[in-house]
């Protein structure tokens, strides 16, 4: 029964072959894109840092976004 399945009638290693492929490039996908928005929230963090007091202040008051990506960095330093 599971042989059978396995098998698929003859078409089982075009099938298994191509699930496979597929989940390979699926994670080779994730990792280069986690891999890059790590590196453009350290940027960003860099610039936020840069900033004087009061002018960080009002980024982070204003930006939701800013104020996600430089807690999500505090927290993984």
């Amino acid at each position: 029964m599971i042989y059978n399945f396995i098998q698929m009638n003859g078409y089982g290693i075009f099938v298994w072959s191509s699930f496979i492929i597929t989940f390979l490039v699926c994670g080779i996908f994730y990792y280069k894109t986690r891999k890059s928005l790590k590196k453009y929230e350290k940027e960003f963090a860099k610039e936020i840092e840069a900033l004087s007091i009061e002018q960080k202040k009002t980024v982070l008051e204003n930006s939701k976004v800013a104020s996600k990506v430089l807690s999500s960095f505090n927290k993984s330093i």
